[in-house]
Order: structure tokens, then C-alpha cells, then sequence
């Protein structure tokens, strides 16, 4: 059970790193500072979030994207700026779960934090696309509003049930690389649309 739970809470962070990094680094680093959560002997490495100096970078950041995030298109590229941000982030978070390790056992860590957050960033990415694609300018505000509960409730599972998040983010994550597969699918099938749409008008200029 244990086990269960340390990989429980960096499967976590590594999930919702991929929706908001700042805020799950902003909101986990103030429940150790101040005592929302109480550290377990096995989570001790992961008091080094609750430094005044991570705290404030990140509650700065999250207020950044908090705003960015509601605006269409310029939330797509703040997405396309972290595509190498939110994976590096996410793998320091569950590799500060994890404590130490065997440096074998690390590598493969950081792999599958790492592609774990890229999948979850990969999904947000492309839904925004898809979005702002689309003519209804209020939906990127309650997306990313419910991005947003969403990091909450996943850190308040985490603190709580740590060995039942794993199995909820492993779902999470199933259904997040399908979800991306098929976003992906329908951007590219909407770009090509368009050029062939465009293709007439060009030939008769």
C-alpha cells in the first residue's frame, strides 16, 4: 500500500502538470507550508515545495496563465511555449515524490513522468485548438476554469487517498492519450478542410 501511494501522488503530479504546472506546484507548496496536508516520513522530499521562493515564482506564473489561458489563440501559444516546460516540471514534481532511487529506477522515472505529463499537455493543447476554432469565445474561459478544478480536486485525492489516485490518474491518462489521438486527428482534418476550401479561390485569383 505504500508503494501504492508514493506512486499514487507522483503519477498525480505528473498528470496534472500537463494541465496547469503552476498551480498544482503554487497549491501543493502552500498545503505543506502550511499545514493543509500533514507530511508523511515517506513525503519529506517533497517540503522542498513549500520554499518561499517556489511558492512566489509559481503563484506568479499561475496569475500569468490564469489570464493568458482565458484568451483565444494567445492560450495556444502559451500551451505551444510549455510543450518542453510542463514535461521537465512534472517529472521534478513526481521525482520529488519518489525521493530516492536507484539511478536505473530514476531513468525509467523520468521517462514515463515525463511522457506522462506530455500526454496530459498534448490533450489540453489540442481541445484549446479545437476551441478556438470554434466561434464561441466564452468556452475557453470555462475550459480552462474547469482545467483548473480539475488540479484541485486531483491534489485533494492525492492528499487524501494517494493509493486510490493512482488508479483514478491512470484512467485519467488512458482516456487523455485517446482524447489526444482523436483532437489531433480532427485538427488536422480541419486544416486540410480549409486548404482544399482555399485551393479554388486561389486558382481563380
Amino acid at each position: 500500500m505504500e508503494t501504492l501511494s508514493l506512486l499514487g501522488i507522483a503519477l498525480g503530479f505528473a498528470t496534472l502538470s500537463g494541465i496547469n504546472l503552476y498551480l498544482t506546484t503554487l497549491l501543493a507548496g502552500l498545503a505543506v507550508r502550511f499545514n493543509w496536508i500533514e507530511l508523511a516520513e515517506k513525503y519529506e522530499t517533497l517540503a522542498i515545495l513549500a520554499n518561499p521562493w517556489i511558492i512566489g515564482v509559481a503563484g506568479g506564473l499561475f496569475l500569468v496563465e490564469f489570464f493568458a489561458d482565458k484568451i483565444p489563440w494567445l492560450d495556444s501559444s502559451w500551451d505551444a511555449a510549455h510543450t518542453f516546460i510542463r514535461p521537465i516540471g512534472g517529472t521534478l514534481l513526481a521525482l520529488a515524490a519518489l525521493g530516492e532511487m536507484h539511478p536505473a529506477v530514476s531513468v525509467v522515472a523520468v521517462l514515463l513522468s515525463g511522457g506522462t505529463t506530455l500526454i496530459t499537455h498534448a490533450t489540453k493543447a489540442g481541445s484549446r485548438i479545437l476551441i478556438n476554432m470554434s466561434p464561441e469565445p466564452v468556452s475557453n474561459s470555462l475550459a480552462s476554469l474547469g482545467e483548473d478544478g480539475l488540479v484541485l480536486g486531483g491534489l485533494s485525492l492525492m492528499a487524501f487517498a494517494p493509493a486510490v489516485s493512482f488508479f483514478v490518474f491512470l484512467a485519467m491518462l488512458v482516456v487523455a492519450a485517446w482524447l489526444s489521438r482523436k483532437t489531433w486527428r480532427a485538427i488536422r482534418l480541419g486544416l486540410t478542410t480549409l486548404r482544399n476550401r482555399d485551393k479554388p479561390t486561389a486558382s481563380l485569383r
